[in-house]
């Protein structure tokens, strides 16, 4: 068994004139949003021993609050190719982590991020299922949780319509 967290980063400024999107940091919220995420990862125990993460400053500010709050320090590899990925592009990474990873993390960006959670997930949804795909499909907010488990060995499996939607946790729901 193999689990997926997909998180997308938290609130970040809006891109000021002249400066480049990936140097965007997070804002007051989405600094307390990354750490209130952790903190009901950490109460789900949603912990990822491996982390791959894009290498733009709101995604490496996000998993730096993310963990500070969790107090957890899982191997993590900042990856320039997961930045504004595509699904498939991020897929191509996740089949790539190493099986001994039971449990990984990807920190990245929309669209990419909401359109791999939906594209994993297997065809016969349960209603439960079925309600938080319709959450992620009406909006993947900045600092969301999908939690997505594969009945696998190895992450080179994956692939998609394999996965069964565990979680989808938004920061709204935390407050």
């Amino acid at each position: 068994m193999k689990r997926l967290f997909l998180l997308r980063h938290a609130k970040a400024e809006p891109q000021a004139d002249g400066d480049g999107d990936k140097t965007r940091a997070l804002t007051e919220r989405g600094r307390a949003d990354a750490a209130r995420m952790a903190l009901a990862m950490r109460r789900q125990k949603y912990l990822p021993d491996a982390v791959l993460c894009s290498t733009s400053v709101r995604t490496r500010e996000t998993l730096e609050y993310w963990a500070a709050a969790i107090a957890e320090n899982p191997k993590t590899q900042f990856i320039d190719a997961l930045y504004l990925a595509e699904p498939e592009t991020m897929l191509s990474l996740i089949r790539r982590a190493p099986d001994t990873s039971n449990a990984l993390m990807v920190v990245a960006h929309n669209p990419g991020t909401e359109l791999a959670a939906v594209a994993l997930l297997h065809e016969e949804l349960k209603r439960k299922e079925r309600d938080y795909v319709d959450a992620i499909e009406e909006k993947f907010p900045t600092a969301a949780l999908a939690v997505i488990d594969f009945d696998v060995d190895s992450w080179k499996a994956v692939k998609p319509g394999l996965g069964s939607l565990v979680d989808f946790v938004r920061p709204k729901d935390l407050y």
